[in-house]
């Protein structure tokens, strides 16, 4: 493991963690913690298991709440993204998250803008991974905004609010826990539906997994073992 500035801030580092296997695919993974807590690297387990799955793992950090403010976060997880293709080349690089580092993937995959900034087409990612991730307004950045976090609001701080006409499948795994946080499971389905609306969800594959609390797997050795195998799935 190596650790490298994507950035020039002090949160903007990630992990880099890479098979022997000079052509494997490798995974930009950001951590969970709701924007406000949280850090790269959290869940060693599971970035061991991704590993044995012969998957390599950027582990982005970013920026969080309370210093932090919209869209930061996105910004550091496109610049991570940017990193990876300029510096871990002859690879296959997925994107994905768990918590609220799913919802930086998923705004990465619908909102062009972010990855356009450093000369990237979502289209360059080969795939994505969307562990529980809130698809519409994140919570704290309706906090942020001096909104109730409890509210439902799709605007273009949504994942959903940029699925339209010119989204292209692609590759996905979505991942949701059993007892997963209360709604997420239905605004899971509202995007998946959006989706296929316009014909965007080839590719998708959607899983719950079962005993589960939201996310609970991704720092449970058996869970984490699931969680890789499943990755390895939309890899290979």
């Amino acid at each position: 493991m190596s650790t490298i500035a994507y950035g020039s801030l002090p949160e903007q580092l990630a992990d880099l963690h890479l098979p022997e296997d000079p052509a494997a695919p490798v995974l930009v993974y950001f951590h969970g913690g709701g924007l406000e807590s949280g850090q790269r690297g959290e869940d060693p387990g599971l970035l061991a298991a991704l590993l044995r799955a012969g998957v390599g793992v950027v582990a982005g950090g970013y920026r969080l709440y309370p210093q932090a403010r919209y869209p930061q976060f996105i910004e550091d997880a496109a610049a991570c993204v940017a990193w990876a293709f300029e510096h871990v080349p002859g690879r296959r690089i997925y994107v994905g998250g768990t918590s609220a580092g799913a919802y930086l993937a998923m705004m990465l995959r619908f909102d062009p803008r972010w990855l356009d900034a450093h000369g990237l087409a979502s289209s360059a990612v080969a795939g994505w991974v969307f562990d529980a991730g809130q698809p519409t307004t994140h919570f704290n950045v309706l906090r942020e905004r001096g909104i109730d976090p409890g509210r439902v609001i799709v605007d273009e701080a949504a994942p959903l609010f940029h699925i339209g006409p010119g989204t292209a499948p692609a590759p996905t795994l979505v991942l949701l826990a059993e007892d997963d946080i209360p709604g997420r499971r239905e605004q899971t389905d509202l995007l998946l539906a959006t989706l296929r609306t316009f014909e965007a969800d080839d590719g998708v594959r959607t899983v719950v997994l079962d005993g589960y609390q939201h996310s609970g797997y991704v720092s449970d050795p058996a869970g984490q073992a699931r969680f890789a195998e499943l990755v390895g799935e939309l890899v290979r």
